[in-house]
């Protein structure tokens, strides 16, 4: 067991109580306090508290929602370290879950709600100004790009290692490089974007 591991379970054990007191006190003040509470639900624990003290992912989440404002937020990251290798950039976050979340950069004009992002995803700028829009209850899995003024419409699905570069419509699922429309509406196709 690393050492910073190791300290961080006898930090919780020893100061578990007054852990759930920093977290919820930075959280409550901040505006995004219902977020959260969303958020946590989507991680299948009961509270914001345990899910951040369980999940690293969902804590580079809550630190990116409260912001660095609260005095509380300081202690907590020396304390508990946001997941590291996972980056959140995007200003309008709707509800997310992260599933594992390494090496992860999530740059979005704006995510919707409800939205499951998996490890080594890159949603990103393809120069200063372009960067995708996700739509609500998007799926986006483990190793997929989507880069550029793109939209990935409400209920999409972005398959493992797929590219995405072009706009994809709703109820769409999309798969390979370059990207491919191989289900819409519930029904199995083969269209380019």
């Amino acid at each position: 067991m690393g050492i910073r591991r190791a300290i961080r379970l006898s930090t919780t054990k020893a100061f578990g109580g007054l852990a759930r007191v920093l977290i919820r006190r930075a959280y409550q003040n901040s505006a995004s306090s219902e977020l959260l509470v969303q958020d946590a639900g989507r991680w299948k624990t009961r509270t914001v508290e345990q899910t951040f003290l369980t999940y690293p992912e969902f804590r580079s989440l809550f630190y990116k929602r409260v912001g660095s404002n609260s005095r509380f937020v300081w202690i907590l990251r020396l304390l508990y370290p946001p997941q590291a290798a996972l980056f959140i950039y995007t200003k309008q976050l709707g509800g997310v879950f992260i599933q594992h979340g390494f090496a992860t950069i999530i740059s979005a004009k704006s995510i919707g709600r409800n939205c499951w992002i998996n490890q080594q995803v890159t949603i990103g700028y393809t120069n200063a100004t372009d960067c995708p829009t996700l739509g609500d209850n998007v799926v986006v899995n483990a190793g997929a790009i989507v880069i550029g003024n793109v939209t990935l419409g409400d209920r999409c699905r972005v398959g493992a290692g797929a590219v995405v570069v072009k706009s994809v419509p709703p109820d769409c699922t999309v798969v390979g490089n370059p990207a491919r429309i191989v289900r819409r509406n519930g029904v199995r196709v083969d269209e380019a974007l």
